[in-house]
């Protein structure tokens, strides 16, 4: 049986994507994009699950390629799945903080949140008093190898944050200096490449 790369993308991303890691890919890995459906994170790990599950019957070994929220979502559904390794572009690695950012901005309280349930923002995101808590009883445990791609400008999470992360599951980690949290400019889909490339 032959290996598997399976890209995962990031909030209003495609699977389509997953075009892009062929041709690094093509000779050593089918390269598949997962299509998944899930918003929340229980789902995402239902779903996640079985999906790995189900691809790991058919290959010898699973690369897990995975960007942003789509990094998230792996990170709290695949800890036991038998994945070689993964490379993880703009992670969300703390979630709880990314919400409470949010909370701030909106001048929304725990208490409040918690009476209401849900509550809009005004940039067009809902907040949920289950998400959070279920972020925070579901805490990241990750023990396959791994490098993250990071950039210094990423507006989701800090350097700090990023850092004590990547020690924490003793992850190889890359910073694109002046970067975003998306990769898509010319330059630096080029240092995408390059550390792909290099990594692999």
């Amino acid at each position: 049986m032959k290996k598997v790369a399976v890209y995962i993308h990031g909030k209003g991303g495609s699977a389509d994507e997953a075009c892009h890691y062929e041709k690094f890919l093509s000779d050593t890995y089918d390269v598949k994009g997962f299509d998944y459906k899930s918003e929340l994170p229980w789902e995402a790990k239902s779903e996640f699950q079985k999906y790995f599950a189900d691809i790991s019957l058919k290959y010898d070994g699973i690369l897990l390629i995975a960007n942003s929220i789509g990094a998230y979502f792996s990170l709290i559904s695949l800890s036991n799945m038998p994945i070689e390794k993964a490379m993880l572009i703009s992670p969300v690695v703390d979630m709880e903080s990314i919400i409470l950012n949010m909370m701030k901005c909106e001048s929304i309280t725990e208490e409040e949140l918690k009476l209401k349930k849900k509550i809009e923002t005004s940039f067009g995101e809902s907040l949920s008093w289950q998400y959070l808590s279920y972020v925070r009883k579901n805490t990241i445990n990750w023990n396959i190898p791994t490098n993250i791609l990071f950039a210094d400008n990423d507006n989701m999470t800090s350097v700090d944050t990023m850092t004590d992360f990547a020690n924490k599951i003793n992850a190889k980690l890359t910073t694109m200096r002046d970067g975003e949290h998306w990769f898509h400019t010319e330059e630096q889909m080029t240092f995408l490449d390059n550390w792909f490339k290099a990594n692999i």
